[in-house]
This record gives structure tokens, sequence and C-alpha cells, in this order.
């Protein structure tokens, strides 16, 4: 225990992306039904206290960054709680920084606090400002309480914000230059991403994806765009607008896959640690998380399962491979 997180091909891990709840507010129609969804058992979703457990025990092994997601993470009634005991915790690099991603309805309510908990840095979904559109996409009428999160969180200063669009053709794809501008006049970075295989329904079809390169053709008819370098892990590509202050992103996890340079690793609400956002393999942490154990040999099994997460880590995804099989779950049940 202690030692860094890393794999067969030598990639060291660092972030751990933490599902707080595979419920959500909005109902958008790529990641989940309208009805009928089978959610986690209440039961089997992780405590404060076993979420920061295996937290300190990822931090002491090296991971630097928690990002919380679900579902919706701020529908958790312990979120600011779970921030402030998360930030508490240190790494051998030094103290943890706390990201969220959110759809931002509740912001409003509780972004001060979670400030002053320790939350670091924020991205919002918001895939479109068009106000049938958003109705559409999520089946709910709830763009003036996304519009007012993203005002909450300007406003915090916390930086960079971004906002996450997911490009799709025929739905938001003839706005992505307006989600920039957007974007732009909240002091916040726009990043598009790919409709990758993650719905709740298995229904993704690769024609109704937008592509990076149709992504970067459409904001290139309003801006001049300059590779930014130097982008290391993350999972965004980054360029420059016209040479000013401002950048955008696109995560390309389909056309243009980032794999080679992956740090993530993720944990799902109910206990289940996942090496690859697309992997069919999970490795269950809850059993050992409950078991009447000293704390010692508890925070050693979880080290000893983290590792085992890490060793069967894939060199790829390999969604363009035939073999493919999209994961069981949807995306909210894996966390964002």
């Amino acid at each position: 225990m202690g030692q860094p997180l890393v794999d067969r091909f030598a990639r060291v891990h660092r972030d751990l992306r933490i599902s707080l709840t595979d419920r959500c507010s909005l109902r958008c129609t790529y990641c989940m039904p309208e009805q009928g969804n089978e959610w986690l058992a209440r039961q089997s979703i992780l405590t404060l206290d076993e979420i920061v457990e295996v937290a300190r025990v990822a931090a002491a092994s090296g991971i630097t960054t928690f990002r919380l997601t679900g579902g919706e993470p701020l529908l958790r009634t312990d979120i600011v709680e779970i921030v402030r005991r998360l930030a508490a915790l240190e790494s051998p690099a030094g103290p943890i920084e706390i990201a969220m991603t959110t759809n931002g309805i509740r912001l409003p309510e509780v972004l001060p606090d979670l400030v002053d908990a320790g939350l670091a840095r924020l991205n919002i979904s918001l895939d479109t400002i068009d106000r049938e559109r958003f109705h559409a996409l999520t089946r709910r009428d709830r763009l003036d309480d996304v519009l007012a999160g993203v005002r909450a969180a300007q406003l915090a200063g916390l930086r960079p914000l971004k906002i996450n669009a997911v490009a799709m053709r025929g739905v938001n794809d003839g706005e992505l230059a307006d989600l920039v501008a957007f974007a732009i006049a909240h002091d916040a970075q726009m990043r598009f991403i790919e409709q990758m295989p993650l719905d709740a329904g298995h229904t993704w079809d690769r024609s109704t994806m937008v592509t990076r390169e149709e992504i970067l053709a459409a904001l290139s008819e309003r801006w001049a765009l300059t590779p930014v370098p130097g982008r290391g892990g993350a999972p965004a590509e980054q360029w420059r607008l016209d040479d000013g202050p401002h950048v955008v992103g696109v995560i390309a996890s389909v056309t243009a896959p980032f794999c080679g340079a992956c740090d993530r690793m993720r944990l799902t609400a109910d206990g289940q640690l996942r090496n690859c956002l697309f992997s069919i393999d999970e490795y269950d942490l809850l059993p050992v998380l409950r078991s009447e154990v000293a704390p010692s040999e508890r925070a050693a099994d979880v080290d000893r399962i983290l590792r085992n997460c890490i060793a069967g880590k894939k060199a790829g995804h390999a969604i363009d491979d035939p073999s493919f099989l999209q994961p069981a779950r949807g995306m909210n049940a894996i966390g964002g």
C-alpha cells in the first residue's frame, strides 16, 4: 500500500472519478429513458464513510484528483460533507483536488457551501441553450435553472469553469458556435464531446454522432483555431480562438481516442471499481467495505482490489473493433 497505481502499459493513475448516485433530475435522451429506469438499490449505494475509506486508500497510492459525478451528484443530501471530507485528504504529492460534473440545477443553492468545503473545479453539462430543444432533449423544462447554475458558477470564481455538451447530429449541431459564444460570455471554456455508446437503452448509432472533424469545421467558420500544446493526460484537446485568451475543447473518445495517456479509474455509486469507462469488467468493493474486520485490514483489501483493477486495464477501449461490446450499465450508473 502506498505505491503508485501503474498498469501494464506504464500509465500512472492520478484521477479517481467517484459516482455518488445513478439518479438525475433530467432525462437526457442519449443517457436514460424517461420512465422505467431500474435504479440501483438504495442499500447498495456507498455511504459517506465508505466513499472516504476508498478515497483515503486511493490518495495514499498517488491519486491527486477526485471528480464527483453521477447521475447528478448534487442530489446527494450529504454532498457538502462529502466534499469537505475528501478535500481534507492528502496524497504523497500534496492536497487532493476536488472537482465535480453537474447539470447545475442546484448550484445556486449549494455552491457557496461547496466552495467553502473545498470544491476547486466545476464542469456543467449543457447541450443546448435553445429552450424548446432543451425541453425535448432532457424531457424537463429546467433550462432557466441550469442557466442560473451557470451564472452562480461564474460568480463563484472557480476557474477554469467548463461547460460540456454532447454534439448530436440533427439536434444541436447547428448551434455549436453559439454554445462557444455563450461559454465565453460566462468566462467559461466550452468542451464538446463525441456521443459515445453509453446510453442505457443501447440505441447508440454512430451515424448520429458528430465527429471531432465536423465540430472543428463548424467552429472554423467563426474563429481561427490554433492547437494548444501540452495536453498530457487530459481528455480534451484544446484550440485557441483567434489567438486570443479563449479556448475550446473537444473530447473525441470515438474518432481520436486518448487511451495511451489515460490516468483515470472510476468508482460507481454502488462500490464497483472500473478501469475504463467502456469496461465490461468491474471489481466489487462493497463486501470488503462492509466486512467486520479491523480498519487496517479493510484498507489493505481495498488497496489490493484497486491494484487488481489497474492490472486488468487494457491498452484501449476498442470502440472501432468489431468485437467491441457496449457496457451493460448506462452512463448514469457508471458515472460521467
